[in-house]
């Protein structure tokens, strides 16, 4: 059972948002604010397990809630859900401690889902700002930490291979990067996802930014 907080300063959309979610069972309390400021208020004085945030907010902006609020309590969950979508404002949120960054116009049952997903470890991002996540996390070739990934038991070239992996390189421009074959680097690409327990390249970037990653969520 999770306490939600939204955090709008649109009445009618924290109305809909409220409405949406008192018919979830696995919500138990619902809590409002219109500004940043009355976010960390409740954040400091209540028991709250996920945040729904705008970012277009007066006075104290969205990211600047999340960061506040991340520095009271940073067990508790952020979901960024805007209308704002450019590199920086993502990529900001995300640093602030955001876990899932959604566009305004997502139907609020998805949202709820959501919120099951990030209170279960999970990160969660638009289809929308998706690929400005995945391009941007690995962009800077030191973001990731070597001590994480020795945990895996992953190679030199396999650390290699995830860095291209995460700068959005295909098998075809690896292996002319590397000068090996494409099949070695399908034989890397494989391993890679076997040690890291997961399914496609797509999980293989999002496992790197959560597990790996310098700029941690």
């Amino acid at each position: 059972m999770y306490k939600v907080l939204i955090v709008e300063d649109h009445a009618l959309i924290r109305f809909g948002l409220k409405t949406a979610f008192e018919s979830k069972n696995f919500i138990s309390k619902i809590y409002e604010a219109s500004t940043g400021e009355e976010a960390i208020e409740i954040a400091k004085n209540k028991e709250i397990d996920v945040v729904i945030m705008d970012l277009g907010l007066p006075s104290m902006n969205g990211i600047e809630t999340t960061q506040a609020i991340k520095n009271i309590k940073n067990e508790i969950k952020i979901i960024i859900l805007t209308s704002h979508s450019s590199e920086e404002e993502v990529i900001n949120s995300i640093k602030a401690g955001a876990k899932a960054y959604c566009s305004k116009d997502i139907n609020p049952d998805i949202i709820a889902d959501i919120i099951r997903s990030v209170m279960d470890g999970a990160l969660w991002f638009d289809s929308k700002v998706s690929n400005i996540v995945l391009s941007a996390l690995c962009a800077d070739r030191k973001l990731l930490n070597d001590n994480s990934m020795n945990n895996y038991n992953l190679t030199d070239r396999e650390k290699e291979v995830i860095e291209y992996i995460c700068e959005g390189l295909t098998n075809s421009e690896i292996s002319k990067i590397l000068d090996v074959s494409i099949n070695t680097v399908k034989v890397h690409v494989s391993s890679i996802i076997q040690k890291l327990g997961v399914e496609d390249r797509t999980q293989v970037v999002v496992k790197a930014f959560k597990d790996f990653a310098k700029i941690k969520v």
